[in-house]
């Protein structure tokens, strides 16, 4: 439920982004120099703690777009079925594990994050930038679940298909975070205004 008046009562994303855009194309382009920017983890280990960040959170909105991009960059959709309850279950490589373990810890208890989960990180095989891709993206997606919460952003079905199909028919762009932010003000005036108020601008 949108917490703004002048929105309509379910807002996407597009609507609300449209209506306050300060800042979006800098936020999307950190999307893509963390998901799609050069790093030790491939997309779809990325994208799979996108979409963890996103379940602890008990966002359906994030979770849906980070699931649908991680299971089209090759991420079993079975894995999701017991990821949020319980990763070391839920059939991922292991060394997937204590990255998951750090983001859960970020994300739920961030006073408590300590040098032995870095160094269990570390035990794992991965090197210092994964950790602070992986510390970024936790970051970045606990702020977008809250960003989604405190403004009513709605998980619609028909909507996040429509992603989920266009994200397959460009799967190798190297920049779709941004590529949808240029789309944002047009899309967020149609849904607000319809056809005729944009296409007569």
């Amino acid at each position: 439920m949108s917490k703004f008046p002048s929105l309509p009562a379910d807002p996407e994303m597009v609507v609300v982004l449209a209506a306050h855009p300060e800042g979006f194309g800098a936020l999307f382009a950190y999307h893509d120099a963390i998901l799609r920017g050069p790093s030790p983890l491939s997309i779809a280990e990325g994208e799979l703690i996108a979409a963890y960040v996103s379940g602890l959170n008990q966002c359906s909105f994030c979770f849906g777009i980070h699931r649908a991009f991680a299971e089209l960059h090759g991420i079993q959709s079975r894995i999701f079925d017991k990821l949020i309850a319980n990763p070391a279950a839920a059939g991922l490589d292991e060394k997937m594990l204590p990255l998951l373990a750090y983001a859960k810890k970020l994300t739920l208890e961030p006073a408590n994050v300590t040098d032995g989960d870095a160094a269990a990180v570390y035990a794992a095989g991965w090197d210092e930038k994964a950790l602070f891709h992986r510390v970024s993206a936790t970051a970045l997606f606990n702020m977008m679940t809250r960003l989604v919460a405190g403004t009513g952003i709605i998980a619609n079905p028909k909507a996040q298909q429509s992603v989920r199909d266009r994200i397959a028919k460009d799967i190798r762009n190297p920049s779709p975070y941004a590529d949808f932010a240029s789309t944002i003000k047009t899309a967020g005036e149609r849904a607000i205004f319809g056809d005729a108020m944009v296409e007569g601008e």
